[in-house]
């Protein structure tokens, strides 16, 4: 016996009934359902990553503001550290301190007031920098979270939303076969109905690559901050001739 498909269910609306995507939906098939619901359940969740990066990013970019103004107001190196330890923690302030201790580490009590400046080696001015790019490397994945997952929805739910049309279409032709009809009202509503299921892959698709490409963007300007910071805390330990 062959099975029902959604253009014999759809065939069976009332005549003068309107077919909306509600009611397409609610006599659609099984495989049109899990599809509809695997991509609703990715736009939600791409909705909330969105949200949250948006904070994220707003926060960030004011502890960059509120540490850079604090960085131009102190002089000298040991007044940074001094006003740094008042701020709430961020990614600046952990770059910041993990020179600081490093340096510390490699010349200890040479950032006290007085004491004797014995500059770094080349060696040890190479290991500075690697410190302070693996830090920078840390806060780049800790930013970056989420966003891999706005990708995989950006790049899937087109090719799942095409995989409920193919079926879509499939099961309206197997329905004409099985009712011998081949006029366009047969065929209308399955193709329709299968159509929906592209809509909705593309409804969840747009605001995901949208958003990818805005947060990337947010990333690499704040790691451009984050880097730029990285070099001018060498050049103030050079200024200061502890390099």
């Amino acid at each position: 016996m062959m099975p029902v498909t959604s253009a014999v269910l759809l065939a069976q609306v009332r005549p003068g009934e309107s077919l909306s995507a509600w009611s397409m939906i609610a006599h659609g098939t099984l495989d049109t359902k899990i599809i509809l619901g695997l991509l609703a359940l990715f736009s939600l969740t791409s909705w909330g990553i969105i949200i949250w990066k948006l904070l994220q990013f707003r926060r960030l970019h004011a502890q960059a503001t509120g540490f850079t103004g604090q960085v131009e107001r102190a002089g000298r190196l040991e007044e940074v550290y001094k006003s740094i330890l008042a701020l709430p923690e961020s990614p600046f302030t952990r770059v910041f301190r993990r020179g600081v201790n490093f340096f510390s580490e490699l010349r200890p009590g040479a950032l006290r007031e007085g004491a004797p400046v014995v500059g770094l080696s080349s060696a040890q001015l190479e290991v500075l920098r690697l410190v302070l790019e693996k830090e920078e490397g840390e806060e780049r994945d800790e930013a970056a979270h989420g966003l891999p997952y706005l990708a995989i929805v950006a790049t899937v739910s087109p090719l799942l939303g095409l995989l409920g049309t193919v079926l879509g279409v499939m099961n309206s032709f197997i329905g004409v076969a099985s009712s011998g009809s081949a006029n366009i009202s047969a065929i209308a509503p399955g193709v329709a109905e299968a159509l929906i299921t592209t809509v909705a892959g593309l409804v969840a698709a747009i605001p995901a690559a949208i958003a990818y490409n805005y947060f990337t963007t947010r990333l690499n300007l704040f790691m451009s901050e984050l880097e730029g910071f990285s070099s001018e805390f060498i050049g103030t330990l050079a200024r200061e001739g502890k390099v």
